[in-house]
């Protein structure tokens, strides 16, 4: 397996874990009868996002994040890979960005703030380079 593909096996993983450090407090916080439910707006009072306490909103946020850089990530990974363009500069890349998703979620949990904007940039940045990498 190719270090991007390893950087990126370990994000889906990552993202598990985001999905597990958001749904142990939402369900606590709402109860199952709100979390199983279709969640209607109409039904619950609004949505289940304005429901949480704002740190598991925040880490409700933070996931949704990841699921949208994981998008471009995963496929700046399948093209380093299948195009056999694999090199030490996007092996680091791909780690770069998984180590900014991993310091993202205290970031934003905690509202640092401009850090967790900093953090972002720098694993957007990786995966554009990554891109960049590829084409060139």
């Amino acid at each position: 397996m190719t270090p991007e593909l390893t950087a990126l096996t370990l994000a889906a993983l990552l993202q598990v874990i985001q999905f597990l450090l958001m749904s142990v407090p939402a369900n606590l916080e709402l109860g199952p009868g709100k979390t199983t439910s279709a969640r209607d707006r109409s039904k619950l009072g609004g949505s289940l996002e304005d429901q949480l306490s704002d740190k598991t909103a925040r880490l409700y946020r933070a996931m949704n994040n990841h699921f949208e850089g994981l998008i471009l990530f995963s496929i700046a990974c399948v093209v380093i890979t299948l195009s056999d363009q694999s090199t030490s500069y996007t092996a680091f890349l791909a780690f770069a960005y998984l180590a900014a998703r991993v310091l993202y979620i205290p970031a934003y949990y905690l509202g640092l703030r401009p850090w967790r904007s900093v953090i972002w940039l720098v694993g957007f940045g990786a995966t554009t380079l990554m891109l960049l990498a590829a084409v060139v």
